[in-house]
């Protein structure tokens, strides 16, 4: 028996996982959380095998909520389910930890497919994408500038880049603007870089934006 949880913020889209692994003889579903911090403190890592994680949980990023499971129960295997394109964040996932990553308008079928694919230890990402990651780790000499970010640091980099204002990222985030600045000035730093302006020119050069 696959035993699955899963943590997403959205009720309908938990609803809808629940009612297709309901569906499979070999699967369970043992838990739903709808934020990091429930999903942390009240995980039972025994009854679990498979977690299907949301990249946009309201309380932290998903990124950073993936390498901490990964690094405290590293037998989870972590399927990223996501509204996020998978060129944009599939690749950080997998470095992450990730087990698998597929988007959130898949069908049913790819969903059940990947989730067995990581339950036996593999990795499941589309057809598409496995051949853009395989050319890039073919030519890939050096370490791209925004993989030096945190999970929160890259998320403030597309938002900006998206052109979204301190107060609206600090908004959107749940965060204060102190620390919104604090974290600019991070990634700043990190990537040698000195306004929003080479961030924009960044992002839209490595494809981080639409």
């Amino acid at each position: 028996m696959i035993r699955i949880v899963i943590a997403d913020d959205h009720p309908l889209i938990r609803g809808g996982l629940r009612k297709i692994i309901e569906q499979e003889i070999d699967m369970d579903l043992t838990a739903e959380y709808e934020n990091a911090q429930l999903l942390i403190h009240q995980l039972l890592p025994d009854q679990c095998d498979v977690l299907i994680l949301d990249l946009s949980l309201p309380d932290r990023n998903g990124l950073d909520v993936l390498q901490h499971i990964h690094t405290m129960w590293p037998h989870i295997k972590v399927l990223i389910l996501s509204m996020h394109p998978e060129e944009r964040y599939a690749l950080r996932a997998l470095k992450k930890g990730a087990s698998g990553y597929i988007h959130k308008n898949e069908t049913s079928v790819i969903l059940i497919k990947a989730i067995r694919k990581v339950f036996t230890g593999g990795r499941y990402v589309s057809e598409q994408l496995a051949e853009k990651l395989a050319s890039e780790y073919a030519i890939e000499t050096t370490v791209a500038l925004h993989d030096k970010l945190t999970g929160r640091e890259f998320q403030i980099l597309v938002m900006i880049a998206q052109g979204l204002s301190v107060r609206q990222i600090s908004r959107i985030l749940s965060l204060s603007p102190n620390t919104i600045y604090t974290l600019r000035s991070r990634l700043l730093q990190k990537m040698d870089m000195t306004s929003n302006a080479e961030l924009i020119r960044y992002a839209l050069d490595h494809d981080l934006v639409d």
